[in-house]
């Protein structure tokens, strides 16, 4: 049986990556965590009946620590990593980078010397098979022009605090295989949304917020661009980049999703004028607001050579994912209450210096 070590398999991403691998292998999987501020178990425990709890195993580590990071590689004993765990979210960044510095940087670099210590001791044929996948975001790149897109040659050229931490794990992964033989495949995505994400990134702020009422914020001009993937969809190519990846390489993770902040707003109001009519028009609400510092004007990615590689491309448009995730919300404003207050974030504004 396969053992798959998943950091921050308790967040958005990650944790779609755990249900999958629960759901559709009989993988043993080590969910590693710090159960922070966007960390939840809900989902995945829905999952855990009968035989599948048995092959999720919860690691309650936060990777700053190199000493219990090493424990719990020790006791997962992969046959393969994918790093997810990291803090995400660049509002958050701005108001306090020292967190993103030592959660996205110290902590890839504890992990890669733990994962290291473990591949260099494994069997010949064990270590063979074993791989690491990092993964991370197209934001490492900047900010592009008008007809561009990101591809795996883009230089990087990360504006903010939470891209420049992701920039320096990036690195810090190609240093290890390059260095030190770690076999690693690394991956960039853009902007995902779908179930489960924490109330705080703009599809479900502004879903919930319609919902109440609220004024719905818009950066600036509504006008940055940002290419969209649906979570699963993303699921499906990192399964793919970690299995059949080719070893040093990256490939970038996009869903043909390109649209401005303004195109996505009223996309959700759209959607909830057919879901919640009682609220109609709820583009009404939409409130120009004061932009980000070092707001990016435009991402977009170029995913042709993971299409071409190894075949993936998105299931979903981002008219069916859209639909799909402002109903979930809709059905889960129980789970959205929840979560706010056990963090006691109600869905203020962060970032504004």
């Amino acid at each position: 049986m396969m053992r798959v070590l998943v950091t921050g398999g308790a967040g958005f991403i990650g944790g779609g990556v755990v249900r999958r691998l629960l759901a559709e292998s009989g993988t043993i999987v080590f969910n590693l965590d710090k159960l922070g501020y966007a960390s939840d178990l809900t989902g995945i425990q829905q999952q855990l009946v009968g035989s599948v709890a048995e092959r999720h195993v919860l690691q309650q580590v936060n990777l700053v620590d190199a000493e219990n990071t090493s424990a719990a590689v020790r006791q997962a004993d992969p046959d393969l990593v994918m790093h997810l765990a990291a803090e995400s979210h660049v509002d958050r960044s701005i108001d306090g980078p020292g967190e993103f510095l030592a959660s996205n940087v110290s902590g890839t670099f504890n992990l890669l010397q733990a994962v290291r210590r473990h591949w260099e001791a494994l069997p010949a044929e064990r270590q063979e098979q074993f791989r690491f996948h990092h993964i991370s975001t197209d934001e490492v790149f900047g900010s592009l022009g008008e007809n561009e897109r990101f591809s795996e040659t883009t230089p990087y050229d990360p504006r903010s605090p939470y891209s420049a931490s992701k920039a320096a794990s990036d690195h810090l992964v190609s240093a290890w295989h390059h260095t030190y033989g770690l076999p690693v495949v690394l991956t960039n995505c853009s902007n995902n949304y779908g179930p489960w994400q924490f109330p705080e990134k703009l599809i479900p702020v502004v879903i919930l917020k319609a919902l109440a009422g609220e004024s719905i914020p818009l950066y600036g001009d509504g006008a940055n661009v940002r290419d969209w993937l649906y979570v699963e969809d993303h699921v499906d190519a990192l399964l793919l980049a970690a299995r059949q990846g080719r070893l040093g390489e990256s490939y970038c993770v996009g869903g043909y999703g390109e649209r401005s902040n303004r195109e996505v707003v009223e996309a959700i109001c759209t959607e909830l004028d057919q879901i919640c009519p009682k609220g109609s028009p709820h583009a009404r609400l939409i409130t120009p607001v004061d932009d980000r510092p070092g707001h990016d004007r435009r991402y977009a990615i170029d995913p042709d050579k993971i299409k071409r590689e190894l075949g993936w491309q998105p299931c979903y448009s981002f008219e069916v994912g859209l639909a799909e995730t402002v109903a979930w919300y809709f059905d889960h404003q129980d789970w959205c209450l929840k979560v706010r207050q056990k963090t006691g974030y109600g869905g203020e504004r962060m970032g504004t210096k």
